[in-house]
């Protein structure tokens, strides 16, 4: 997609905007200051090893009133019972087929915008937080009040289903009062053609909040997900993030966690498994702000055929951030010789009195452990899938919402099956 084609998108969206006039110069100013920095390429230190051709090749276009459902959508197929959904067909929301629990309140992204507009402003200055701003079309706010605990937890269900080029910028805000509490997922869903989600997640922590979230990426392997999420933790907060990512031909996790508040806790864990050509990129920063803070940042992936993957992890100790606590840790296995994974875990440490550690390791099958099995009486197929579950097994058995679990384990067992290679 070139620069005109984004310019002729654009133009597109400001006449049509649902948002009141207030709301518009911020669009504007987005959208210039995106046309300044252009798209990221390959001489951008956190874009080297990731190339938007996907992206660039393709023109894609807003989604329409006719890319909307024609009849009501059965979701059923995508799982996860005993949950609320809010679900995004195409970046139209079906009001009809979804719900909160008591005590969430759903605002949309129109009337925040209205109420909030100096929120409404991009949450960082990259590329992609400039474009959702400039084209954000679809989204809402969920804000728990203090001292609420929500125990079902609330999904929002991003289904992408159609033959067009189509592109959708759902921004998202959730508020968490003090000692609030929710479980949160994010499920992209879609088996369609070349499709480009840009999405913006903002995340306020009150002080004593807690969050668990989950972010399924199950896309179609013609689907661009770029997701930007940033997070903002005050005094005792604890959130702890889960990624599944197993869709989309190009995939890019921007996740910034700012740990502002004393004994803030951040626990951020994914795990990817990629074939053919596809490329998955996790590109994370947690900033210590503040004292007794604790985080980790702890991925794994699994690649296969021709895929390539990159984890670039930093963690920031500022001045001032005593007795932090943080661990890194990337692992990474190669199914194929022609798979392709680039990793580097970073520490900026600028306070004394910290433990902080990180680590990585990237390679085959142990054989060793392969012909171990193999002389229990296991076939090679077996016994490399013994193998591989194992080392996947430590990144899903933590999770405590045992339907959740159970899903994503269905996932992998899927993709376990479709590629272990003789």
């Amino acid at each position: 997609m070139n620069i005109s084609s984004f310019e002729s998108e654009f133009n597109k969206i400001m006449r049509r905007d649902y948002f009141t006039s207030h709301v518009k110069p911020i669009r504007e100013q987005a959208f210039n200051n995106f046309l300044e920095k252009g798209l990221p390429n390959k001489n951008w230190e956190d874009w080297r090893h990731t190339d938007l051709k996907p992206i660039k090749e393709i023109d894609f276009r807003l989604s329409e009133i006719s890319d909307a459902p024609a009849h009501e959508l059965d979701i059923t197929e995508f799982g996860l019972d005993d949950v609320h959904t809010i679900v995004i067909y195409n970046g139209h929301y079906q009001e009809n087929i979804s719900s909160v629990p008591s005590g969430v309140r759903l605002i949309s992204l129109a009337d925040y915008g209205d109420q909030n507009a100096w929120k409404i402003r991009e949450p960082n200055d990259s590329p992609f937080d400039l474009l959702n701003t400039a084209f954000m079309d679809s989204g809402f706010c969920l804000t728990i009040d203090k001292g609420i605990q929500i125990e079902s937890p609330v999904r929002i269900l991003y289904i992408s289903s159609t033959e067009k080029n189509i592109m959708v910028s759902p921004r998202m805000y959730i508020d968490l009062g003090e000692s609030s509490s929710i479980t949160f997922i994010e499920q992209y869903e879609g088996n369609c053609n070349e499709y480009f989600l840009n999405g913006s997640l903002i995340v306020e922590l009150k002080e004593n909040s807690r969050m668990s979230h989950f972010r399924i990426q199950n896309n179609s392997v013609d689907t661009v997900n770029i997701g930007n999420i940033h997070v903002q933790q005050d005094s005792a907060s604890h959130y702890t993030f889960n990624q599944f990512a197993c869709g989309s031909r190009l995939g890019r996790l921007n996740l910034l966690a700012d740990l502002n508040g004393k004994g803030a806790e951040c626990f951020i864990n994914g795990l990817t498994l990629t074939n053919n050509i596809q490329h998955i990129d996790n590109h994370i920063v947690t900033s210590h702000n503040a004292p007794f803070c604790t985080s980790s940042q702890y991925f794994r992936s699994v690649l296969q055929d021709r895929s390539s993957g990159v984890f670039n992890g930093r963690t920031i100790v500022s001045e001032g951030a005593e007795k932090t606590d943080s661990k890194q840790s990337n692992k990474n296995l190669l199914l194929s010789k022609g798979a392709l994974m680039n990793s580097n875990p970073q520490l900026e440490i600028y306070a004394d009195d910290v433990k902080c550690s990180h680590g990585s390791t990237t390679g085959a099958l142990d054989q060793d452990a392969l012909f171990y099995i193999r002389s229990r009486g296991l076939d090679i197929v077996s016994a490399k899938s013994l193998l591989i579950r194992a080392f996947v097994s430590e990144m899903i058995e933590p999770i405590h919402h045992e339907n959740i679990k159970s899903y994503i384990i269905s996932k992998f067992d899927a993709w376990l099956n479709e590629n272990t290679v003789q």
